[in-house]
């Protein structure tokens, strides 16, 4: 009869789950930042590539630790959502309504990856292994971060903008939003250059 797995064996499986995530969140963080329009949003994310490239290595201590060979299984999780901001930057938005979506994109990988680490933090310490536990939990309070990041971003004006846009008639009943404006001007011009450049 074969032998059942234990959580030890869920731990390595879910731990290569992680390590291929980080690795296809690699190559996706660059499109991402190059689609970007807001300045601060591209820095966010390629501050985000670099620690990314930092919890990859993060990972390959923790298989070293549980004298593992290091290799990733495919994550279809994250690929799923990846595929998705894939089409999301096809579509045809404005410059604040791209931001917009690009920072949802991003938060749902974030917070995939913030339940991910956390399941693996708890497990590595019910079975003892305490250095294991505290390098997962140092990537887990960075996508922790990022996720804050990105939800201060959004909120500090992006949202905004993409709102403004969308609805620029209710945009002279706000004062209290002069970045709105300008960004629902922008919107309204660049409008404006593409219907020209049709005729």
């Amino acid at each position: 009869m074969a032998r059942a797995g234990t959580l030890h064996d869920a731990f390595l499986d879910e731990l290569r789950d992680a390590y291929d995530a980080e690795r296809q969140i690699l190559k996706a963080l660059p499109k991402m930042a190059k689609a970007s329009g807001s300045p601060a949003l591209r820095a966010a994310f390629e501050a985000h590539l670099a620690e990314t490239r930092t919890q990859v290595e993060r990972l390959e201590q923790v298989f070293g630790r549980l004298e593992e060979r290091v290799r990733g299984k495919h994550c279809d999780g994250v690929a799923g959502i990846i595929e998705e901001g894939k089409s999301v930057m096809q579509e045809d938005f404005d410059e604040e309504t791209m931001d917009a979506c690009l920072i949802a994109a991003a938060q749902r990988v974030e917070h995939y990856e913030m339940a991910a680490y956390g399941t693996l933090a708890a497990w590595a310490k019910a079975m003892g292994h305490t250095e294991v536990a505290s390098l997962l939990e140092q990537t887990l309070n960075e996508e922790k971060a990022a996720d804050e990041k990105l939800t201060s971003l959004a909120e500090g004006g992006i949202n905004r903008g993409a709102a403004a846009s969308a609805h620029p008639e209710k945009n002279g009943a706000d004062e209290d939003a002069p970045e709105a404006l300008t960004s629902a001007r922008k919107a309204r011009s660049a409008a404006g250059k593409k219907a020209l450049r049709k005729k």
